[in-house]
C-alpha cells in the first residue's frame, strides 16, 4: 500500500488516497474543536490516543459482525480503511439524557431513560448541523427510506456492542454520534471514528466525564481522561 495525496481534511482527521482505488489512510490529528469549530485548540497526542481507541473499537465491532470501514492499524496515528461515499448525515444515539438534548428540552443531564433515542442531523457546517427527521433527509436527497432503515438497524447493533465493550471496563456509554457511507460494493457501512471525541463516556462508579466534554466545558485534564479510556480498553484486550 502506497499513501497518496490528501483527499479530505476535517476538524480532527485527514484522509489520504492510496494506490488502491477503494482504500484510504485516515490520519488522526491533535486538533480539538467544539461548538461547530468556534472553539479550537491542539491537545498533544490526542490523535495518537484516538487512533488507538478507534482501532480497538472497530476490531471489536468487526468481531461482532458489524460492517465498518476499518481494515487495519498502520501506526500510532494512522489506519487503513475502505473508501466510502459518506452520507451527509450524523446518527446520534442517546442512552441517557445529555448534551444538547438536555438543554433543548430542559432535562437533567445523566437521567436514565427507558428507551434508546435515535436522532439524525444534517451534516452542514454553515447551518450548524441541524437536527432533522427521516422525512427531511429523504426530501433533501440525503438518503432513501430504505437506506435510513438499514442505517438505524446497524446503529442498534453498534449501540449494543459498544455498550458491552465500555461497560466491561466500568465505563457507561451515555451517547455517541456516528456516520455511515457506501463502499465500492455499494454496501452501507460504519465509517469515521469511535473515540471520546464522538462518544460521551462516564466512569460507571464516579460519573466522571472521560470524553470531549472535558474540553467543551473547560473541565481540564482532557488528555488524562482520554488516556484513562485507552488504558482500560487495553487491559480488557
Amino acid at each position: 500500500m502506497k499513501k497518496g495525496e490528501l483527499f479530505f481534511e476535517g476538524k480532527g482527521k485527514q484522509i489520504f488516497l492510496t494506490d488502491k482505488e477503494d482504500e484510504v489512510v485516515i490520519h488522526f490529528k491533535d486538533d480539538a474543536s467544539a461548538f461547530n469549530g468556534i472553539k479550537r485548540a491542539k491537545i498533544l497526542n490526542k490523535g495518537v490516543i484516538n487512533n488507538a481507541i478507534s482501532t480497538i473499537a472497530f476490531e471489536f465491532l468487526t468481531k461482532k459482525g458489524i460492517p465498518n470501514h476499518f481494515i487495519k492499524n498502520l501506526d500510532e496515528r494512522e489506519m487503513l480503511c475502505q473508501k466510502v461515499d459518506i452520507f451527509p448525515i450524523e446518527v446520534v444515539v442517546r442512552n441517557f439524557i445529555s448534551g444538547s438534548m438536555a438543554s433543548r428540552l430542559n432535562l437533567k443531564e445523566g437521567t436514565e431513560i427507558p428507551n434508546t433515542i435515535y436522532e439524525i442531523c444534517y451534516k452542514n457546517d454553515k447551518l450548524g448541523d441541524p437536527l432533522i427527521n427521516t422525512h427531511h433527509a429523504v426530501a433533501l436527497g440525503l438518503a432513501t427510506y430504505d437506506e435510513l432503515h438499514e442505517m438505524f438497524d446497524i446503529t442498534q447493533k453498534i449501540n449494543d456492542a459498544l455498550k458491552e465493550l465500555f461497560s466491561s471496563v466500568n465505563i457507561t456509554l451515555i451517547d455517541f454520534k456516528i456516520e455511515f457511507g457506501k463502499n465500492s460494493k455499494g454496501e452501507i457501512i460504519l465509517a469515521d471514528e469511535v473515540t471520546p471525541d464522538s462518544c460521551r463516556l462516564w466512569d460507571s462508579h464516579t460519573f466522571e466525564k472521560l470524553d470531549k466534554d472535558r474540553y467543551r466545558r473547560d473541565l481540564g485534564d482532557v488528555i488524562q481522561a482520554y488516556e484513562a479510556v485507552l488504558t482500560r480498553l487495553k487491559m480488557r484486550k
